[in-house]
Parts: C-alpha cells; structure tokens; sequence
C-alpha cells in the first residue's frame, strides 16, 4: 500500500471508518522534519498490510488540525476503530512508530 492522501472530504471514509488500524501523519510541505519522516511512513505502508497510512496537510485541512489539537508537526495519529490510540510528535524513528502498532 502507499501513503494515503487525506483531507476533509475523505477523513471519515480513509480513517474513521477504517477496518484496519490508520497512523495518520499530520504535516505540511514547509516542515523539514515531516518531509524527512516521510520515507518512513512510505516504507511502513509497503510493508505492512494490516496497517494504513495516510497523510494530512494541514495547511490545506486546518479544521482537521483544530479538531485534533495539531500544535506542533509532523504529529503522527495512531487511530484504532476510528478513535485516537496513540501520538508521537516531532521527528521519531520507524521503531518508535512500530512500537505504537504493537
């Protein structure tokens, strides 16, 4: 699977109504470290099938960004059955993200 793009038109489809567990990357093309983890989040949805990845820009989705009280990015959202799990701020290691998913 690819990271999947997300925005207030599909949120709901691609992360609350989700059969499977969804991290969420919040982030925004300015950000140095959220373009420097996304080749980690890219690589996890390769290789993962029982997980799914999208990306929120909140530049472009600043409701989204209030809603979940986005203050600092990249902000990394682990959602199971369409509710917040799990949160990890700022520029982390895949592991880091691995050890959110269990």
């Amino acid at each position: 699977m690819s990271v999947i793009p997300v925005n207030e038109n599909n949120f709901e489809r691609e992360i609350i109504n989700a059969d499977l567990p969804v991290l969420a990357d919040f982030y925004a093309d300015w950000c140095g470290p959220c373009r420097m983890l996304r080749p980690t989040l890219e690589a996890i949805a390769a290789d993962r099938s029982d997980v799914k990845v999208a990306a929120v820009n909140i530049d472009e989705n600043p409701d989204l960004a209030d809603e979940f009280d986005i203050s600092s990015i990249p902000c990394v959202i682990l959602f199971k059955n369409g509710a917040e799990a799990d949160r990890s701020i700022g520029l982390v290691p895949r592991e880091a993200l691995e050890d959110m998913l269990g």
